[in-house]
């Protein structure tokens, strides 16, 4: 009788891409979505930040309490390369753990009942993956660690330096997919814009995008996590010109005040950034997305205002706002002028208001205009709606366009079609199917 394997990818999309392989690695196994008929269960943890650390132990937790007599609970990924002795000490409930340099291996780990944690990160080496949630789109990993030295992230301690996987490879994985039917693709990476770096070249995202527009069969591509420092005006320029590449800028900036980024060692200055995002703007159907840290140590009422009046006056499509996290092993850890629980909670609800309003302007602006859709399936809201994404969005963080109404009849999940955007619905859009893209 063949075996059953419940997975629980937490945290990022590149966490996503190891559970894929892992997935890749245990095709022997069948799926199932109850972890109480599993044979093993894997839980591919995140250990980014107070919340996802949390996350990752309930869920470890809650699978215990689920599994069945003689199933093996395997715990993967972020959270226990970070605290591996701890939480080898700490978690009788868990059977084998690994980190983050053995998800080509998971497949040897599970047959030998042998928990590892390899000295390096792993750099993918296989294209057999199982690709989750979309038959169209795929996220492709650029690289692993990062270089950059961010006081309040812990990732560069124990995802080590940047490591590129070269273009070739990601060449030949892109045209694997592409073979299988995906022809939408997301490339990312903890700093994508310094992807080559590693290899003394200081613009590799536009000798990808060059290669893989070259690639037949892909209809729609877009770039994540580019960082401030390592994004040149040369490539904004080529994302603009490409046919291929959205206009989609995800560039997570923290803050816009010039001491705060000197605090938090971000590497580029307020007058960049501003200059960055204004040329993003300026490209016909730009979509701009990024991320703020509130209450960081040492955050003043005048620099939090600097932040405020930034998402008061620049157009951003959308916005994620995070609390300050206290890592150990970060630079900020160590920082005095910690910033109380109260004036934090409170810049984070006064930045989640203006965002608030900032995500419905920009919907408000959709309405009425033309746009190409890729039908995911059921909606979120009720079946009687289909679940699409606006083509040039990144699956997941940007939204959902509720399809409710077709003017050519039946629509197939995984394919695109033209849409008018009809009315906004709250955080989503309603749209009208007109014709296939």
């Amino acid at each position: 009788m063949q075996k059953t394997l419940h997975l629980v990818s937490l945290g990022c999309n590149k966490n996503l891409v190891d559970s894929e392989i892992m997935l890749g690695k245990l095709k022997a196994y069948t799926l199932t979505n109850d972890p109480s008929t599993a044979d093993v269960l894997i839980v591919n943890t995140c250990g980014f930040i107070g919340p996802a650390k949390e996350e990752s132990l309930n869920t470890i937790f809650e699978l215990h309490e689920a599994r069945k007599e003689g199933s093996l609970l395997v715990v993967a990924g972020c959270l226990t390369q970070r605290y591996r002795e701890d939480l080898m000490r700490e978690l009788p409930e868990v059977d084998l753990f690994t980190g983050v340099g053995d998800y080509g291996s998971i497949n040897e780990i599970i047959a030998k009942k042998e928990s590892r944690f390899s000295p390096r990160v792993y750099l993918q080496d296989t294209y057999d993956r199982v690709i989750t949630g979309s038959n169209a789109h795929a996220y492709i990993k650029l690289s692993e660690g990062c270089n950059q030295q961010c006081s309040f992230c812990a990732i560069p301690g124990f995802k080590g330096k940047l490591n590129s996987r070269s273009l070739e490879d990601i060449v030949a994985e892109v045209t694997h997919l592409v073979a299988q039917g995906f022809y939408d693709f997301s490339f990312l990476s903890q700093d994508s814009s310094s992807y080559l770096r590693d290899h003394d070249i200081n613009d590799g995202l536009i000798g990808l995008i060059d290669a893989v527009e070259a690639i037949e069969g892909i209809k729609s591509a877009r770039i994540l996590y580019l960082y401030p420092s390592t994004t040149s005006d040369a490539l904004i320029d080529r994302i603009g010109a490409s046919a291929l590449f959205h206009n989609y800028f995800d560039m997570p900036i923290q803050h816009i005040s010039d001491p705060m980024l000197k605090r938090m060692r971000r590497g580029a200055g307020k007058a960049r950034i501003l200059e960055q995002l204004l040329a993003m703007r300026a490209l016909p159907n730009s979509f701009v997305r990024t991320s703020i840290i509130a209450g960081h140590p040492g955050e003043s009422e005048a620099e939090f205002e600097e932040v405020r009046l930034l998402l008061e006056s620049f157009p951003f499509d959308r916005v994620t706002v995070f609390a300050y996290s206290d890592e150990e092993e970060t630079l900020a850890y160590g920082m005095e002028e910690k910033i109380d629980t109260k004036t934090l909670n409170k810049r984070l609800k006064t930045l989640e208001k203006l965002v608030s309003k900032t995500v419905e302007a920009c919907l408000e602006a959709r309405i009425g205009t033309q746009t190409k859709v890729l039908i995911e399936g059921e909606s979120s809201e009720h079946k009687l709606f289909m679940g699409a994404r606006d083509l040039t969005w990144a699956p997941e963080i940007d939204g959902e366009v509720l399809i409710n109404d077709s003017d050519i009849g039946a629509l197939e999940v995984g394919k695109t079609y033209h849409a008018t955007i009809t009315q906004r619905a709250g955080d989503k859009l309603l749209a009208t199917v007109t014709a296939p893209a």
